[in-house]
């Protein structure tokens, strides 16, 4: 009791200062963005040191604050240009600084700012987009938190009532096909809940398909990110990638199930929910 004391206090304080940097935007956004980014990559360099591995903490870092100054503006413009300076950065750490030349220090250096840094920060853009329908994308990001945990509710019921089929037995033997399922129903009800709300109170003619398909998006990377960092850890042989917050782990372990939703969502909001020709279209068919 005590242990799952510490993990919902743990989770109240993150959720309600989460909530409250979305609500308000901008900088607030911008600030726990790069609170979780920072440890988030220093426990994704701890966990490929125990591999073997040395990826460069000050290139992932240096990499991800000119990724998250180009979000911040949203200069989108410039990302090709970031990756492209900040790979070379890479390749130059190895040849002259690196403490072992490998090209796997390279790789993991890379995959360290794009799936720690690159992917989270799509959280700022999907925070501000705008179109003819909507002013914001705030409510999309409510959307998304929602049906990222009616997931976790989700899974976690059916597969401990239902589960009996593993999902990925290698990876993270506890999931089942089951809780899966289970997960998916919960996320599209709760992304159709909130929609419900957008089109009420933010207006834009959201249609209840639209969120419907919003949270199997959702529902689906949400897994995958799980089983994706989840593969990260057994790979290397570590259990959490951290200690950092009190019942839940590192932050990594906090937040896999959002790396790869967040910009997923923003991209699927980019083109389908907020573009006015997409928009236009689908009325037209239905």
């Amino acid at each position: 009791m005590n242990k799952n004391a510490t993990r919902m206090l743990t989770g109240f304080i993150m959720g309600t200062i989460a909530m409250a940097c979305i609500m308000i935007g901008g900088i607030a956004l911008l600030l726990m963005l790069a609170v979780i980014i920072f440890f988030a990559s220093k426990e994704y360099v701890k966990i490929l040191e125990h591999k073997g591995f040395y990826p460069s903490l000050k290139i992932i870092l240096a990499s991800e604050a000119i990724l998250a100054l180009i979000t911040y503006f949203d200069r989108t413009e410039y990302v090709a240009g970031a990756l492209t300076l900040c790979t070379f950065a890479s390749f130059m750490w190895v040849l002259f600084r690196g403490r072992q030349p490998y090209i796997a220090n390279v790789s993991t250096t890379i995959l360290g700012f794009v799936y720690c840094g690159y992917f989270p920060l799509h959280l700022q853009l999907l925070r501000d987009i705008s179109s003819a329908h909507f002013n914001d994308g705030l409510g999309f990001v409510v959307m998304m938190f929602t049906a990222i945990l009616a997931t976790d509710v989700g899974c976690y019921y059916a597969g401990t009532k239902f589960g009996k089929h593993k999902l990925a037995p290698v990876i993270s033997p506890n999931k089942t096909i089951e809780g899966s399922i289970g997960g998916a129903v919960c996320a599209v009800i709760g992304a159709v809940i909130i929609g419900f709300f957008i089109d009420k109170f933010f207006g834009g003619g959201l249609p209840w398909y639209t969120s419907a398909v919003a949270g199997v998006i959702c529902t689906i990377f949400a897994q995958i990110g799980d089983l994706c960092e989840s593969l990260i850890k057994r790979d290397a042989g570590v259990k959490d990638s951290g200690d950092s917050l009190p019942g839940h782990g590192g932050f990594l372990d906090r937040t896999d199930s959002f790396i790869f939703t967040i910009p997923v969502m923003f991209y699927f909001c980019k083109y389908f929910v907020f573009s006015t020709v997409a928009v236009d279209l689908v009325k037209g068919l239905f």
